[in-house]
């Protein structure tokens, strides 16, 4: 049954297109052998939309295929102009990437230069190669030893001018540099600013507790910053040491932070500035 509906509507096909081509015939003979300009007209009408038709149809593959032709054309160029921005955008990338490692580079090079120039009188400038925390004790060692002048009981403070340690003990070309978490840190320090003098005691932790004031009525709190006194003659004055956490904690800087460090040769009688 399908194969004779099959066979009809290809007949009917055929047919079709026969009339399609038989009719632009029919229309040329009228017009040299019989010019009836009325029956031109009318046939026109529909001769005119079936040879379109025709025509479409005829030449449908053709435009398929250069259709398909411009699609891959422009679909290579894309792929083209794709690896192109790929290329650039790497490079832009790389480019980026050498512009922050400059960047960094010129920034490190800047701190070390501000270091340098704010140096303190007299003093030497270490790098921090190991540090040890055990058993209440914290110390940490340095790059520097008796080569560069150093010696026990120098004091050691932080880039940025804050009281890390003092050395107990050196080598020709290392020393060991108690921290003021250590427990057997024990310094003399007063309330900036004031006349209030007390001693701080490391704890092995890592907040030092403060001991007794000189001022019975003095009643401390978080925020207070401490600096170093002189009473002891162990120390320069008015180096700046942590703030107070609380009534009795002090809030100091670890030696895990620290990667440089300047150790100061001093008279005891100086002022730290």
């Amino acid at each position: 049954m399908s194969q004779n509906k099959l066979s009809s509507r290809l007949y009917t096909i055929i047919k079709s297109a026969i009339a399609a081509a038989v009719l632009p015939i029919l229309f040329i003979y009228i017009m040299i052998a019989k010019p009836d300009y009325k029956i031109m007209n009318g046939l026109a009408h529909i001769i005119l939309p079936v040879a379109n038709w025709t025509g479409d149809v005829i030449t449908w593959p053709i435009r398929a295929i250069g259709d398909a032709v411009d699609n891959i054309r422009e679909l290579s160029n894309l792929r083209t102009e794709n690896e192109e921005l790929r290329v650039r955008l790497d490079e832009a990338l790389k480019n980026k990437t050498t512009c922050e490692i400059a960047i960094l580079e010129n920034q490190k090079l800047s701190r070390e230069l501000d270091i340098v120039e704010s140096q303190p009188r007299n003093s030497i400038i270490a790098d921090v190669v190991h540090d040890n925390s055990a058993f209440h004790h914290s110390t940490f060692f340095i790059n520097k030893g008796v080569k560069q002048g150093l010696e026990k009981g120098m004091v050691v403070i932080s880039t940025d001018g804050v009281l890390v340690g003092i050395i107990i003990d050196v080598a020709p070309t290392f020393s060991k540099v108690r921290a003021l978490t250590d427990s057997n840190t024990n310094i003399p320090v007063r309330i900036a600013g004031s006349e209030v003098y007390g001693f701080m005691q490391g704890n092995g932790s890592s907040a030092p507790t403060m001991g007794f004031f000189s001022d019975p009525e003095f009643q401390a709190s978080g925020g207070v910053k401490l600096v170093t006194s002189n009473i002891s003659g162990v120390l320069p004055n008015g180096i700046p040491v942590g703030e107070m956490a609380n009534e009795t904690d002090v809030n100091v800087l670890s030696p895990e932070k620290l990667s440089r460090v300047i150790v100061l040769q001093f008279d005891t009688q100086d002022e730290y500035k």
